[in-house]
């Protein structure tokens, strides 16, 4: 099984390209007004016409009202949703699209939030505590035991140096990266993604090394 590639935060439509040049499966969009790398609809919707074929794009919100999902559905061709606030099932599956939903692994039952969310197309394990904000840039222990669960995706402090490390250890469906492949905050580096991508790679073919 080969593990996929998402870039989040990507802010321009250059680095979507860039992001996907260099093998990304996904780039991440983030609507969540607080955030450094939060971007307008406009911008967003100028990121998704330049990706090439065959990337997906996925939209990030954390506790967003159901009317300000809507509105950027609509003007944003998005292909998943992302969730990482205290959002229910009922919240998330009311859309109609297929849905991520981060999990805080920082202490806490963590996989509460993953029994209560069954439908969910994927289970983003971030390093924030269950009930907080996500985005931290923070790991958690990848070493710790984790039940059976093909949907995983792992993120949360991943970079060039550790993300093969957390590949091997985890076995996940999919990487999530975001401030460890910038230059600034919402500016992603060339060099940092394809050092990125090239690891996961590697420790895909050469696993052991």
């Amino acid at each position: 099984m080969r593990c996929r590639i998402k870039i989040c935060g990507v802010t321009r439509p250059e680095d979507a390209v860039m992001a996907a040049e260099a093998g990304a499966d996904a780039i991440g969009l983030v609507f969540h007004p607080p955030s450094r790398r939060c971007v307008s609809e406009a911008q967003a919707a100028r990121i998704v016409a330049a990706l090439p074929p065959l990337v997906s794009a996925v939209g990030l919100f954390l506790d967003a009202d159901t009317a300000q999902v809507r509105r950027i559905r609509s003007a944003v061709p998005l292909d998943l949703l992302q969730f990482h606030g205290n959002e229910s099932a009922a919240f998330c599956e009311q859309f109609g699209d297929r849905y991520i939903k981060a999990v805080g692994m920082a202490g806490g039952d963590a996989w509460a939030v993953a029994r209560e969310h069954p439908a969910a197309a994927g289970l983003l394990l971030d390093g924030h505590p269950p009930g907080a904000a996500g985005g931290s840039g923070e790991a958690f222990d990848w070493h710790q035991s984790l039940p059976a669960e093909p949907r995983i995706i792992v993120a949360g402090g991943l970079r060039v140096d550790n993300v093969a490390e957390a590949v091997e250890t985890i076995r996940p469906w999919g990487v999530d990266c975001s401030s460890g492949v910038e230059s600034a905050p919402g500016i992603k580096d060339r060099r940092s993604i394809a050092a990125f991508i090239e690891e996961v790679y590697r420790v895909e073919r050469h696993p052991g090394d």
